[in-house]
């Protein structure tokens, strides 16, 4: 009893001391939830949705860092302790410093590995690390990767010791915008439409337990509507054995098969219940590996039934369906962006906000604007029913704010590529072939964005064709705004403030992909003082209400003419802008969302059938 109490008391001891070493740094406005941030758990869920194990040992939490410049060699002392995944610009890291082209970010800590682990294969995973990262275990180098956007993993076992702590070191090298790298909005000197730059780790670092013999790497799903009929294809790291997939409904079993490794799962679903924005049903899943007729690895999971294509109407128009039904696609531009964790939110329930806003305001639809987020972000979307179109990360501009090519806005075959070089583009197909590999699972994705308004479009066609290949299941909005090229399904036009619809084709869906941009800076809810900006603003909430009534009024009236989709700017205030439903730290919704939602489900019920 003596010692189980000296125990709490010496843990209760060391959660105080690591709290207070560490603070939200910086006099920059925050959201509510950056007040819960503990060190001692943060971000605490289970970082993948998608393949989730029970044997898991999240990483999160305070570690050491250092800055150096480039060439120097892993340093022996520390500049301080960093809250680990807010990356070093942001406020919640406690440290708010900014790294370039020539300084090299450094990570340390330790860490422990179960003892009940001590006969299976250990690893290591990062949710994102921005931009190129090395991982070395106990000096052992074990990962290498570069992309600021996607997962990847590590396995560690061999560069374990057999007792006592580990050693953890990242070695992270971040250009931001001064390499022709996808770079989404980050700028090393932010103002107007471009925000703080985000470096090294912004996701969640976990490890996790799998068997030495085999296991489940990942699994993607697929549906035949026709046939009533979910395909399950799931990945192994020998491709041995027998997989069991067992499909529920609440607490009902509905399908259960089993099949040999690299065999697709086909599993008839009795009464299917299809996904949408006003049912989005999901099945349970449970994945078991099996091999010699023992248990080596299981997993959960989920899947949805629905299909997105395209067909003509009755006046020749091309609309977007969903599950055969033609569907107006409406909702907010997204970026995604926290004044405390920049990249990253605060919480699980921050990210879970933004979307449960969308949904309040009466959306159906977001699209995510030149940034990926974390996995849990679009399992919110998945759950909530909100239609996703995700967008690559633009290449950084060229000579500051230029984009290299020329823009021919709004105008069918206008414009001219950037000069990327090989190695830029090989690096762009790099990271988008593993961001679809990260996201293609989600069923709440609808759309792949390529390219954003000409920023570091190339090869437009040819980048359409292999997106469309690389995941036939999604539509393919090639260029939204940008150098407008008759490729994938979809020709999208920009226009601020007010809607508008410049051209039509009877061959390809026709969107609006960013309109509006109605400004109000609410004091005491901004980012800076000065240089706030939106496309127009106003003063107080009826007005700026007023203003999106009479803009989506008008944006009605463009559907019977064959507009199929509109995205209004935007969720939240970003930095400097102001043209958000909500301000930037969340507190103010600016809009009367009762009015806003009546409007909005007026829109999307014209194509109701």
């Amino acid at each position: 009893m003596k010692k189980s109490l000296f125990t709490v008391i010496a843990l209760f001891a060391m959660v105080a001391t690591a709290t207070a070493e560490w603070r939200i740094a910086g006099d920059k406005i925050r959201t509510t939830w950056a007040e819960e941030v503990n060190p001692q758990s943060v971000l605490a869920e289970y970082p993948r949705p998608q393949l989730e194990r029970a044997e898991w040992v999240n990483l999160n939490g305070l570690w050491d860092y250092a800055i150096t410049n480039l060439a120097a060699e892993q340093p022996t002392a520390f500049d301080g302790q960093i809250l680990v995944p807010f990356a070093i610009e942001s406020a919640l890291s406690g440290v708010q410093k900014s790294v370039t082209k020539d300084n090299t970010l450094w990570y340390s800590r330790t860490f422990t590995v179960p003892a009940a682990w001590a006969s299976k294969r250990v690893m290591l995973n990062f949710g994102a690390v921005d931009w190129s990262a090395d991982i070395y275990v106990n000096g052992t180098l074990v990962a290498s990767h570069t992309g600021g956007y996607t997962p990847f993993s590590a396995d560690i076992t061999a560069a374990l010791t057999k007792k006592g702590p580990q050693s953890l070191v990242v070695r992270v090298w971040d250009p931001t915008d001064s390499v022709h790298n996808p770079v989404g909005k980050q700028r090393l000197n932010p103002s107007g439409i471009w925000y703080t730059a985000v470096s090294g780790i912004w996701q969640t670092v976990w490890m996790e337990a799998v068997s030495k013999a085999n296991h489940i790497e990942g699994i993607t799903t697929d549906c035949d509507l026709n046939r009533n009929e979910l395909y399950i294809n799931t990945a192994t790291a020998n491709n041995n054995g027998t997989l069991t997939i067992e499909v529920k409904d609440g607490d009902a079993t509905v399908a259960s098969t089993s099949v040999l490794c690299g065999v697709t799962a086909v599993l008839p679903i009795k009464d299917a219940k299809l996904w949408s924005p006003d049912s989005p049903h999901l099945y349970d899943l449970t994945i078991t590996l099996t091999e010699g007729g023992k248990v080596v690895d299981s997993a959960k999971s989920y899947a949805a039934l629905r299909k997105f294509a395209t067909e003509r109407d009755a006046m020749g128009h091309k609309r977007m369906t969903l599950n055969g039904s033609p569907i107006f696609m409406y909702g907010p531009l997204d970026q995604g962006w926290w004044p405390d964790g920049l990249y990253t939110a605060p919480t699980d329930e921050a990210l879970l906000s933004d979307v449960v806003l969308t949904k309040e305001l009466g959306f159906n639809t977001i699209r995510k604007h030149i940034k990926v987020e974390p996995a849990r972000w679009y399992y919110h979307c998945d759950r909530q029913g909100i239609i996703v179109w995700q967008d690559m990360p633009c290449l950084a501009l060229y000579n500051g704010n230029s984009k290299g090519g020329m823009w021919g806005r709004n105008n069918i075959g206008g414009g001219s590529d950037s000069p990327a070089t090989r190695e830029e583009k090989e690096r762009y197909y790099k990271e988008w072939g593993e961001i679809m590999d990260a996201l293609r699972f989600f069923p709440s994705i609808g759309v792949w964005v390529p390219f954003n308004e000409a920023w570091g479009q190339f090869d437009t066609e040819t980048v359409a064709e292999w997106t469309a290949a690389y995941d036939p299941t999604r539509l393919i909005n090639a260029a939204s705004g940008g150098n407008l090229r008759l490729c994938g399904d979809i020709l999208d036009i920009h226009n601020y403030p007010a809607p508008s619809m410049p051209f039509h084709s009877s061959d390809y869906v026709v969107v609006l992909g960013e309109y509006g941009g109605i400004g109000y800076p609410v004091k005491e809810h901004l980012w800076w003082n000065k240089r706030n900006w939106g496309y127009i603003q106003f003063n107080n909430t009826d007005e700026v209400t007023d203003e999106y009534v009479k803009y989506a009024t008008m944006l009605k009236q463009f559907i019977p003419q064959g507009m199929a989709a509109a995205i209004y700017t935007q969720t939240t205030d970003v930095e400097g802008e102001v043209n958000g439903f909500v301000t930037y730290d969340r507190k103010v919704v600016k809009m009367n969302k009762a009015k806003v939602n009546a409007i909005n489900r007026e829109i999307i019920n014209t194509l109701s059938r």
